[in-house]
């Protein structure tokens, strides 16, 4: 397969639109000359919340943030990475909680119905990051987000134990067992399902879980349910109890991480999170995309990181700035992709040698071509568990079709329920 860059294929994703009106200036310096001025006589203090891997690199930035601007300091508060969300979306309407906070896009929805953000007035920063990550954080021409990295996953292959390049399930399926090892590949199912894994091979049979609008956002016409789901529900099926065994719902994902690690398959479906534990066993891996099983491209979920306002921020102009004119620089987004090997969603961060360079950063970035960004509508917060289950229990062994159906409607209703 012929390789193109990160940033061509971003690049070539849909847009959603976006408010670009007043230019913010340059955002190649941590300091330009033309950011949104700020009373400089005025003391303020601006809260920003993020996960400990996420830390050193804003407090370095606010430490220069405080010194550009004399009487303002940024207060960084570590939190578990699971825990900003929940909290966010508790405290700001109680008028606590932080001006900014770090998360993944596919919360935005739902933080917009709870009116616990505000849209950021990105200005020339819009043109200058890859539309797939505008867009993700996009509703309603509006966005509600700084992008700072796009995620996916892919098919990692134990360059030890197998050379081949699969082009669909049955390659992988083949080249998995004359490797001789006890697993063919590994992909963690659990006793609950893991859409999020799977999904890439539900897309390659044409069925995704809304219906996508011509902007790249998802409508909430519930897709889920018609004939190409049912078609992976059956596929599914055979790849289980009753079929041939390769999934397993015994094998949870941290379970299929250790086997992949103890060299007992050549193939894992994972994503750049589990790159830090395969160096420290030195194993030599290479990222590759996903095969098809349904014949059409296996196309994952592209996850989008980033920084939010917060609706009751009392310095909201001050942390526009700190977001464009400050973590919208390339400086800060590559000390970021330092910290976790997830693309930079800067466009000239991710031209970068530190990232182009760096061969399985690249091998996600292919697996993701075709990928699409996770939805971020609030129907979407009901779908997850009726989904994973449903999976979990085909691959059990329970009728495909039947079982693929009454998810279908049980997602429904509870999307009826919610409002």
């Amino acid at each position: 397969m012929k390789r193109r860059s990160f940033v061509g294929l971003a690049l070539a994703a849909p847009l959603a639109a976006c408010s670009t009106g007043t230019p913010t200036g340059t955002v190649s310096s941590p300091a330009p000359s033309s950011a949104p001025s700020t009373p400089a006589a005025q003391s303020a203090k601006l809260v920003v919340w993020v996960d400990g891997s996420r830390a050193p690199a804003v407090k370095e930035i606010g430490k220069q943030f405080s010194t550009d601007n004399p009487g303002v300091t940024i207060e960084v508060v570590t939190k578990n990475f699971a825990d900003i969300g929940p909290q966010f979306s508790t405290q700001v309407p109680s008028g606590k909680g932080p001006d900014i906070a770090v998360t993944p896009h596919d919360g935005i929805g739902n933080f917009i119905k709870s009116g616990v953000v505000a849209p950021i007035e990105l200005g020339d920063l819009a043109n200058r990051l890859t539309p797939l990550a505008v867009s993700a954080f996009s509703q309603d021409g509006q966005c509600y987000g700084l992008p700072y990295s796009i995620e996916n996953i892919g098919l990692v292959r134990n360059n030890a134990l197998s050379k081949d390049v699969p082009q669909t399930w049955e390659d992988l399926i083949t080249a998995g067992k004359e490797a001789g090892k006890k697993y063919p590949l590994l992909l963690g199912v659990g006793e609950g399902g893991d859409p999020y894994h799977t999904f890439p091979l539900q897309s390659s049979f044409g069925n995704t879980v809304f219906r996508m609008n011509d902007d790249g956002t998802f409508s909430d016409t519930l897709t889920i349910g018609d004939e190409t789901g049912l078609k992976f529900a059956t596929w599914l099926g055979s790849q289980g109890k009753k079929g041939n065994k390769v999934l397993d719902t015994s094998l949870t994902g941290d379970i299929a991480k250790e086997q992949f690690l103890n060299q007992n398959s050549p193939f894992f479906i994972t994503g750049p999170w589990n790159t830090p534990d395969f160096e420290k066993k030195k194993l030599d891996v290479t990222v590759m995309p996903i095969p098809s099983a349904g014949g059409q491209p296996a196309r994952p979920f592209v996850g989008v990181q980033g920084f939010i306002l917060s609706a009751r921020s009392k310095n909201a102009l001050l942390a526009t700035e700190f977001l464009v004119n400050y973590l919208g620089t390339k400086e800060v987004q590559l000390k970021l992709f330092e910290q976790g090997d997830r693309v930079p969603a800067l466009t000239e961060a991710a031209e970068d040698a530190t990232v182009t360079g760096n061969p399985l950063v690249q091998g996600y970035a292919e697996a993701g071509q075709d990928g699409l960004p996770m939805p971020s509508i609030p129907p979407m917060a009901q779908v997850w568990t009726f989904w994973g289950g449903a999976e979990a229990a085909i691959v059990g062994g329970a009728e495909p079709e039947q079982t693929w159906t009454t998810m279908a409607k049980n997602i429904e209703a509870a999307i009826k329920k919610a409002g």
